[in-house]
């Protein structure tokens, strides 16, 4: 057990600090940083000791240390994510001047919340009372498994929109030319959010510095004012490049000089229209660079007889020597002939896996019958451990990415942002929020999936307990009877059931959680307006992509195949009009 678990752990630890580093935005707090780490790091931690406790289980080894570790890793996630996470979210999200008064805010901002859940659980306790009098899981019991319900119902429809889409979206985005057309509609739609992002900046800029000028010295909001003041002094500091332009003052511009709460919150919102600049810039470079990089793939590709199958780039000079000719070859293979193939037959074999994954889910009703091809796998290499626990921890992984993926789509279109090193500490929040709370569910899903037989049960199966028993008014064979619905609704989901839907009901668009392919006729000809000046943008004199090819390419990213990060200095100007 401990061989698998002993390997994997630092392998999770290295992957939640490689993350971090990479979306966190500049500004964000060590202690955001640390809480959003220990959570993500607790909630993967799931992962992997699944398999562990199934191996465990299998063989009848010893259990202390696995309850121990589900303990941690559970209580955990359960009190960072109904507590700890959104007060820290609250409290920097707030305007205030003060911990005391930022504490204040948040603990304000949280009380409905809080009285929300306070209710439900009340209602649900009594209820328990009425219809189980002889039940005796306890309140602690009761907390788990109606968390664990929470995350079992809503965390079905994400499991099943994650299966559908990402095997999908794989194998479109190999066709070039269909990845073309996204990108072209992408960067379109992102340059005209980046416009209106400067311009809400702009006028954060011109109402801070107009409210300063106008405040005396002797104001006793003075202070106050003094803070914003070295804030925004520090922010054009960061970027010499920023130049506000278009600021204008509005009818109520210049009623936050009030008191301590206008203050408060004209500081909240030069902060936001930062981080909102600066995460369309970030969003908008990254489309137009993946764009342009596709493109210089597509015309390699079409003269390779004449290149002589080099990989000719139009971001740096063509590498000297015979080595250099060697890499230029191997740069060509890669990005021209075996990329494509390997997200090809990616998406097939994750398509594959979303079929056995929905077989499982639609067979556990018939109690006699296992056609989970995860259980019969398991069962079949017997009582080897490395085996045991790979072929438990591949598809559990599977089905969080998809949960995950799903999170995160719906998020981002409402709630939070997800940028690379452009993330604010309030995002960050929200999205490790989510992801412990759906981590014990999607394990408890995948335990029913698995089928060990008899009357085995994994540690975590009897920590959880039974959803039939702890929660009634879900009725009997509730664990049994959700996945039927989940299976149906991806199947839905494949067909395009509620696009067409939604597509009759012409008013309901903005409900719909549209594909990258739907409302997109042909290229964008103002994204590709961009590209064309794009071209132009890029200064190479300050130093070359960090998307020069190497062998470490073929190593270690066969299969991710768009997030490159680039060190290149753009000059917007070149876009305006």
């Amino acid at each position: 057990m401990w061989v698998f678990y002993l390997i994997s752990l630092p392998l999770t630890l290295g992957m939640v600090t490689v993350t971090l580093r990479y979306f966190a935005g500049p500004g964000v707090p060590r202690y955001v940083i640390t809480t959003v780490g220990y959570a993500w790091f607790c909630s993967l931690s799931f992962i992997i000791l699944v398999p562990a406790d199934i191996w465990t289980t299998l063989t009848g080894h010893e259990k202390g240390g696995i309850g121990f570790f589900w303990s941690w890793s559970y209580w955990s996630t359960f009190i960072l994510t109904w507590a700890v996470v959104p007060t820290i979210q609250g409290y920097e999200d707030a305007g205030d001047f003060t911990v005391k008064e930022r504490l204040k805010t948040s603990i304000h901002m949280n009380l409905l919340f809080y009285s929300i859940v306070g209710a439900i659980g009340l209602f649900g306790l009594i209820l328990l009372l009425v219809m189980h009098r002889a039940w005796d899981g306890g309140i602690v019991g009761f907390a788990m498994a109606c968390s664990n319900t929470f995350g079992l119902v809503t965390g079905a429809f994400l499991l099943g929109f994650g299966l559908s889409e990402i095997p999908r979206n794989i194998w479109k985005n190999a066709d070039w030319t269909h990845r073309q057309k996204v990108l072209s509609h992408r960067v379109a739609k992102m340059a005209v959010k980046l416009d209106n992002a400067h311009q809400e900046y702009s006028n954060a800029i011109v109402v801070a510095q107009a409210t300063s000028n106008q405040m005396s010295k002797r104001d006793l909001l003075r202070p106050y004012m003094d803070i914003i003041d070295k804030m925004l002094a520090q922010m054009l500091r960061d970027d010499s490049s920023f130049k506000p332009s278009g600021g204008r003052l509005g009818e109520n511009d210049m009623d936050y000089d009030t008191d301590d709460k206008t203050m408060a919150t004209l500081r909240r919102q030069l902060r936001r229209a930062h981080e909102e600049y600066y995460r369309c810039k970030s969003e908008y470079m990254t489309y137009v660079m993946e764009a342009l990089e596709l493109e210089d793939t597509i015309k390699n590709y079409e003269r390779r007889d004449a290149n002589g199958w080099k990989y000719v780039s139009s971001f740096r000079e063509s590498r000297a020597g015979t080595l250099g000719s060697l890499l230029d070859t191997i740069e060509f293979i890669w990005r021209c002939v075996l990329r494509k193939q390997l997200q090809k037959g990616f998406a097939i074999i994750l398509g594959c896996m979303s079929a056995a994954i929905l077989l499982a889910e639609a067979t556990l009703l018939p109690s006699g019958v296992d056609l989970s091809l995860f259980s019969i796998l398991i069962k079949s290499v017997g009582k080897q451990e490395v085996l045991v626990q790979v072929a438990a921890f591949v598809p559990l992984m599977y089905m969080c990415i998809c949960t995950y993926y799903s999170l995160f789509q719906i998020g981002m279109l409402m709630f939070y942002s997800l940028t690379a090193r452009q993330t604010s500490s309030v995002s960050l929040l929200m999205i490790c929020s989510m992801v412990a709370r759906y981590a014990p569910p999607i394990s408890y899903n995948f335990l029913n999936l698995i089928r060990l037989g008899g009357n085995a049960k994994t540690t975590f199966e009897k920590r959880m307990g039974n959803i039939d028993d702890a929660v009634p008014f879900f009725g009997r064979g509730f664990n049994r009877i959700y996945p039927l619905i989940m299976v149906v609704y991806t199947l839905l989901v494949a067909s395009n059931f509620f696009g067409r839907v939604i597509d009759f009901f012409g008013s309901w668009k903005r409900f719909k959680f549209q594909r990258e392919e739907e409302n997109m006729d042909g290229f964008d000809p103002s994204g590709m307006i961009i590209l064309q000046k794009g071209k132009d943008c890029i200064d190479l004199s300050e130093g070359f992509p960090a998307l020069s090819f190497s062998l470490v390419h073929i190593c270690i990213v066969p299969v991710l195949w768009t997030a490159y990060p680039f060190r290149i200095h753009w000059d917007f100007s070149c876009f305006s009009n």
